[in-house]
């Protein structure tokens, strides 16, 4: 039953993963204390809450994927495994106290402005919450893109998206497909091929895969990175490192170069010269997210395993009809098809200033002014926002540089007394500008693939084109400037944030 009496808080929290839970850490360290997180499962964590399927892993290593405020000392591995990775994020709540300001099983059905008291009105099945500012943390990887194939819903056997893994269903001696080959799959068909008596892959598009170092951190490694020092040093080379690596993403050309050593990696585990073909990609390496690992083209070498170049077009009974006619029986489908990413599901459920939806406004080409506020939509933050994805380090570095950005505008807000803050058009405009033409040379838009960095308008809403120094520079501090703002009256009608 639904709550009909508004709740006030200064700051609403959309989405209790990472995002959401480093933003209301840091909320409460400046002393703003009257926060909720809603959150729509119950239980905190996000992507790796969400993500159990076999195999489930980081391709960014531990001692970078993590807050920079709440170092682990004691990561198993080089590169960490889903289950020590929610743990740790779970800790990290708990340390902090976050859990108390969670709302769970609470998904957001609306968020609307309300220009009169100039607040957020955020209903969800249970309340109606009102709220100074809301921080829109909901990510892009847990909305599950389900194909819309003929025949799929007819399906007699068993279908689910490696996002939603059906840890129940024995897959043991099954005849099983896998459509879609990006980072779940690559990661989930090592796990399962030893155990299926026959396996199907359907390959729309190959990837580019590079040898994941990964290695057990035990003994003396351990021992060492449980001093501050050291982890702290380890973190900045490795962060040193990948910007180095990302220079690649702005000058294609060098990128090149590590195509050879991609290349080698196919030579050296598929024998199978069509096989090698198939899996061969013919777009500059970048171009779509890379990806690492050591065991995944050797999975697809094995006996049982058939690899399809090609699309699937329809599913007919129990068999599996793919673009190129071919025809399979298959007793299991799991669909490694992604997720939403530049059609955030969370855009049709936010209403601005306008009573347009984000959905609306943006008309399939995200944007946003330094991927954090949009004209049109005050008090409103999105973490993880358009043109902010990068594709050579830790997305904590996107996250915590957004937090701080919203933060210093918060803090202006109570600490000025501003009830209502909104990018300027014409800032937005230019930002955007400056963003797109810088990204006309980088690798994803002249690499020659298609990927989830390109919108359904052919416009890179996804990537950001500078160096993750620029990011923070960016971010660093909020630029009054750029917004136009109003005061709160002497008498307002809605609480002032505290």
């Amino acid at each position: 039953m639904t709550n009909t009496t508004p709740q006030w808080f200064d700051v609403l929290i959309i989405g209790a993963g990472i995002s959401g839970i480093g933003a209301a850490i840091r909320l409460r360290e400046q002393g703003i204390d009257n926060v909720a997180v809603l959150e729509k499962a119950d239980s905190l964590g996000g992507t790796w809450r969400d993500n159990t399927y076999p195999g489930c892993a980081c391709d960014v290593p531990s001692a970078l994927y993590s807050y920079s405020f709440a170092q682990k000392p004691d990561w198993s591995r080089f590169f960490a495994g889903q289950a020590e990775i929610l743990d740790y994020v779970q800790d990290t709540a708990r340390r902090h106290d976050v859990a108390r300001f969670i709302r769970f099983g609470e998904p957001l059905e609306e968020a609307a402005w309300d220009e009169a008291a100039h607040c957020w009105v955020v209903r969800t099945p249970r309340q109606t919450y009102r709220a100074r500012a809301v921080m829109a943390c909901t990510g892009y990887l847990h909305e599950p893109i389900i194909p819309d194939l003929p025949g799929l819903q007819d399906f007699p056997g068993r279908v689910f998206h490696s996002s939603q893994w059906d840890h129940a269903h024995d897959l043991r001696g099954q005849r099983v497909a896998v459509i879609g080959t990006g980072a779940s799959a690559i990661q989930f068909v090592p796990e399962i091929q030893p155990q299926v008596g026959e396996l199907k892959v359907y390959q729309r598009t190959p990837q580019w895969i590079l040898p994941k170092p990964d290695t057990e951190l035990k003994g003396r490694a351990r021992g060492l990175l449980r001093w501050p020092g050291v982890r702290q040093l380890l973190r900045g080379l490795l962060y040193s490192g990948f910007e180095t690596f990302g220079i690649g993403f702005r000058k294609p050309a060098l990128l090149r170069q590590v195509e050879r050593l991609a290349r080698a990696h196919i030579r050296l585990a598929i024998k199978d010269p069509v096989l090698r073909e198939k899996v061969t990609p013919d777009y500059t390496l970048g171009c779509k997210r890379v990806l690492l690992s050591n065991d995944y083209y050797p999975a697809l070498a094995q006996p049982n395993v058939e690899v399809f170049a090609t699309g699937v077009r329809e599913i007919r009974g129990n068999v599996i009809v793919a673009d190129d006619g071919s025809e399979r029986e298959v007793d299991t489908i799991i669909l490694g098809t992604g997720f939403h990413v530049t059609d955030q599901p969370i855009a049709h459920r936010v209403q601005g200033a306008s009573g347009k939806t984000l959905a609306a406004t943006w008309a399939g080409s995200p944007q946003a002014y330094r991927g954090t506020t949009i004209h049109g939509f005050p008090n409103l933050f999105l973490v993880l926002g358009p043109n902010l994805a990068i594709g050579h380090n830790s997305a904590f570095i996107v996250i915590e540089a957004q937090i701080r950005y919203a933060l210093s505008a918060l803090q202006a807000m109570r600490e000025q007394g501003i009830a209502r803050l909104d990018v300027r058009e014409t800032a937005q405009r230019d930002y955007n500008a400056r963003v797109q033409a810088a990204l006309q040379g980088t690798v994803w838009n002249t690499g020659g693939c298609s990927s989830y960095y390109i919108d359904a308008n052919g416009l890179n809403s996804t990537g950001f084109p500078w160096s993750t120094l620029t990011m923070r520079r960016l971010l660093a501090a909020f630029d009054a400037r750029d917004y136009d703002i109003v005061m709160a009256s002497l008498e307002p009608r809605t609480p002032v944030m505290a």
